[in-house]
């Protein structure tokens, strides 16, 4: 039987009872309090890891495209202004830019009227002596225009690659070179207000950081997962690495560890379902964006802090604000009905791609998110070729998946250059077997030219 979220307790110091006939985005933005610090934390978190380009241009495929600073500002503006104060960024967002323009953005505000994070995300070998991992946390702190942290995450903790298990990445990240010792000196000395670890796969390591947490060895403010509606009963359906969302929340919870929410939305892929799943969602509540149902359903558990959401466009940023002012708590009926929502999604057979792009650039070429997505789009949206070959809807879906292929991603950065190095597969947080994914992509696209 599947197991259910626990459901948020109407605190009324921490979080507002909100009645039952409360319309979405007609009252304040819902707050949580952090039991080691005692900050008063926006429950929807700003995540600054895609950022809107000038001109409307794609930093992945042109590396030279910029910033489209003033808007960045005007976002940050809006958020504040509406009651958001946690903003989510990191040295490796953005092509390394994303540091410095939340900095430009937040600077411009009182200090105190926001909550920054940021991650030591020593991903690269390179990056792994003291020297090297010290002056990034430093580099922090000056692109950020501050000279404190309000919330420090070891970042994506628990991958591995052909060389070295998780316990072993962490160990030459953070504990070989003193690194984790020299945070915690630097939270000691007011650098650091809260020091934690953003988690993506090996159960043995989290359970792990969670054993020193017990033992006193080291103390976690709280702790960043990945919580869904999807991933809280299936994460280890949608990839065999993952741990299900709802052993890492409990986990946390009975221990009072703040729980940080990232992928509510699972990259998108639950702002975009299938017709027939969107037809359920629409009968329920008409005019209830799709997305709601997942943001509504990731700040409801008690213990959870913050709920990250990406927001690039102006748009969505206003319809997340409206979503958490204040939250409409999930119900145990609408949860019964989520659980059945996610156990249908997941036989679907989709990519468990995220679209973080830690895997770009290629040494090929190949577009990796793209390619997923474009999979991906044509199951949820039931456009995917299937029967009888012969069949007018056949020979319909088949021409758009091709078509839309080549529109999406051009001949030369598409499957059929993947050489299998597996360079890329190293830095997925989804742990996706990504040379296996493009053969088999690519296969089938084959067998759909061939037909």
């Amino acid at each position: 039987m599947a197991t259910s979220v626990v459901l948020a307790a109407c605190d009324t110091k921490d979080k507002p009872i909100v009645p039952s006939n409360v319309t979405d985005g007609q009252g304040e933005m819902t707050y949580r309090v952090n039991p080691n610090s005692g900050d008063k934390v926006s429950l929807l978190g700003y995540g600054m890891m895609r950022l809107p380009i000038e001109n409307g241009d794609d930093l992945r495929k042109n590396p030279n495209a910029q910033i489209d600073q003033e808007m960045v500002n005007e976002e940050i503006d809006y958020a504040l202004a509406h009651g958001v104060n946690y903003f989510d960024t990191s040295p490796v967002y953005t092509r390394g830019r994303s540091e410095t323009a939340t900095g430009i953005a937040l600077s411009r505000h009182p200090r105190d009227s926001y909550f920054i994070a940021t991650k030591l995300s020593n991903f690269s070998p390179g990056t792994w002596s003291a020297e090297a991992s010290k002056a990034m946390f430093e580099n922090s702190l000056k692109q950020l225009q501050t000279d404190y942290l309000d919330y420090l995450l070891l970042h994506s903790i628990g991958g591995s690659n052909d060389n070295m298990t998780s316990m072993e990445m962490f160990n030459a990240r953070f504990m070989d070179n003193g690194i984790l010792d020299w945070l915690v000196e630097q939270k000691q000395a007011g650098r650091i207000r809260n020091l934690g670890f953003s988690f993506h796969g090996d159960k043995n390591l989290f359970d792990t950081m969670l054993q020193w947490h017990d033992e006193g060895k080291y103390h976690w403010d709280f702790v960043q997962i990945q919580m869904n509606y999807a991933d809280w009963n299936y994460a280890n359906r949608i990839d065999a690495d993952n741990v299900n969302a709802s052993y890492l929340y409990e986990e946390l919870h009975r221990r009072g560890i703040p729980v940080v929410i990232m992928e509510p939305l699972l990259g998108g892929r639950l702002a975009k379902q299938p017709d027939f799943i969107v037809k359920q969602m629409k009968e329920r509540e008409p005019e209830t964006p799709v997305a709601r149902w997942a943001f509504r359903f990731a700040g409801t558990p008690e213990g959870v802090l913050v709920v990250l959401s990406g927001m690039t466009y102006m748009e969505h940023l206003v319809e997340n604000v409206a979503t958490y002012s204040p939250l409409r708590p999930i119900t145990d009926e609408e949860n019964e009905f989520l659980m059945k929502v996610a156990e249908e999604f997941v036989e679907l057979q989709t990519v468990p791609c995220t679209a973080c792009n830690y895997c770009m650039p290629c040494p090929y070429g190949l577009n990796i998110p793209a390619i997923f997505a474009h999979y991906n789009d044509c199951i949820t949206e039931g456009k995917m070729p299937a029967g009888n070959p012969e069949a007018e809807e056949y020979r319909r879906n088949r021409r758009a998946f091709l078509v839309g292929y080549d529109r999406e991603v051009p001949p030369l950065r598409q499957a059929d250059h993947c050489i299998g190095c597996r360079q890329c597969e190293s830095h997925c947080p989804q742990k996706i077997a990504i040379a296996s994914e493009m053969q088999r992509i690519d296969a089938y696209v084959e067998q759909l030219r061939r037909k």
